[in-house]
């Protein structure tokens, strides 16, 4: 089955071969000296999903006993747990994909040569991540999901639009960063090693591309008018609130036969559900401070969105969810 998403985009070469930007060079041998097979990784070890888990934190089984399953016992919560992960390395193949396409729209439309070539090898990085987390599913996880609606809209917002720092600020910046963010945490929300070395194979690559996004863009939005850079904050804002959106799980509660007004509302309003997009979401909103959109508008707008924390509290997300 193929997704098709209409674009019309003008491809750019240059005739400039000297190398602008030396922290551009730099992060391109950098990701050549960093690549890595598939076949580095021992795809023998078992993952025992549906199985008990190990005991939840204190804050998770709270969590728990405020949900709409803590009805049916703790063996909902193993099953919403393992659901989770399912459903979190399937959004991550989807968004892999997305990635690989963008990344090599990229080559064909950024305007310099440094940023082509390390392009290109993000290309590489991505068609390998979804080598990789499509195996882990088709081999170890009974019924992976489909991609989001959420995070389908957001994909074809960003790959629908022709301008190339669009397409930058919506993979490289937004999606990118959620993605390092949750690889991040993997030891704290997946519970089993073969995925746990995954992510933390994929994220030394992610780190690399959400740090191209910060290099290609600084510098870009003072040079803007008015009206092009308010484009570019309502975009940021629309891709926030389907960030947001995805993570209510309406999928998962779909699975696990949960109402699913309850579970949009546990996933809205508990604490645990909070603080874990507020988590994800931290490396964009670093990245976008670092590139010059943290605004007072896109900041008052996430805040809105409940997807920053309190003034002075560090961005993190308590040890043990979902372990």
């Amino acid at each position: 089955m193929s997704f098709v998403v209409p674009a019309r985009v003008d491809t750019t070469l240059t005739w400039d071969y000297e190398a602008s930007d030396p922290r551009l060079v730099a992060l391109y041998e950098r990701a050549k000296s960093a690549q890595w097979r598939a076949s580095d990784v021992d795809w023998s070890i078992p993952v025992p999903f549906g199985e008990p888990l190990p005991d939840d934190s204190a804050f998770a089984m709270a969590a728990f006993a405020d949900s709409p399953l803590a009805a049916r016992g703790p063996r909902a919560w193993d099953a919403f747990r393992w659901e989770f992960q399912s459903w979190m390395v399937s959004q991550f193949l989807h968004g892999e994909q997305a990635a690989m396409i963008v990344a090599a729209r990229l080559v064909e439309t950024v305007p310099d040569l440094d940023s082509k070539f390390y392009a290109a090898t993000q290309a590489v990085d991505e068609a390998r991540h979804v080598e990789v987390f499509s195996r882990y599913l088709r081999e170890k996880i009974p019924e992976p999901y489909g991609v989001s609606p959420p995070l389908r809209e957001l994909l074809t917002d960003i790959l629908s639009d022709s301008r190339w720092d669009v397409t930058a600020l919506g993979m490289q910046i937004m999606v990118e960063a959620i993605a390092m963010a949750s690889f991040r945490l993997s030891n704290s929300s997946f519970h089993d090693p073969l995925i746990k070395e995954l992510t933390h194979l994929v994220a030394r690559d992610e780190a690399r591309h959400v740090t191209f996004g910060v290099l290609s863009l600084s510098g870009l939005y003072d040079q803007l008018t008015t009206a092009e850079r308010a484009e570019r904050e309502e975009l940021v804002l629309d891709a926030a609130a389907l960030i947001r959106r995805r993570f209510l799980l309406d999928d998962i509660w779909q699975r696990l036969e949960v109402d699913r007004a309850a579970g949009v509302e546990f996933a809205t309003n508990h604490d645990l559900m909070i603080k874990y997009r507020q988590a994800v979401f931290s490396r964009v909103a670093v990245a976008l401070g670092q590139i010059g959109l943290m605004t007072d508008q896109v900041r008052t707008g996430l805040d809105k969105l409940g997807l920053l924390q309190f003034a002075g509290e560090r961005l993190r997300v308590r040890r043990g969810a979902f372990t």
